[in-house]
């Protein structure tokens, strides 16, 4: 989880534009060391393993969502 409440937000809101889960955005911008350019490009591949798995080790659910496509657990 992150601590900088102003990173935070800023993931947040990115999230919420690109129709993302939360916890997608964050592992997206971790992987990209918080480059918003690098960021976009992973977000536009839909997919990234290393992306999906970081992303599921920060939540129960078993349901994520990439640009509003259901991701499931079970498939990373």
């Amino acid at each position: 989880m992150m601590t900088d409440p102003n990173k935070a937000h800023h993931v947040a809101e990115w999230a919420t534009i690109r129709q993302t889960s939360r916890e997608i955005a964050e592992a997206i911008f971790e992987v990209a060391k918080y480059d918003e350019k690098l960021a976009e490009a992973i977000w536009e591949q839909q997919g990234n393993n290393d992306v999906l798995e970081l992303a599921f080790a920060k939540t129960q659910d078993d349901v994520l969502t990439w640009d509003n496509k259901t991701i499931e657990r079970r498939n990373v």
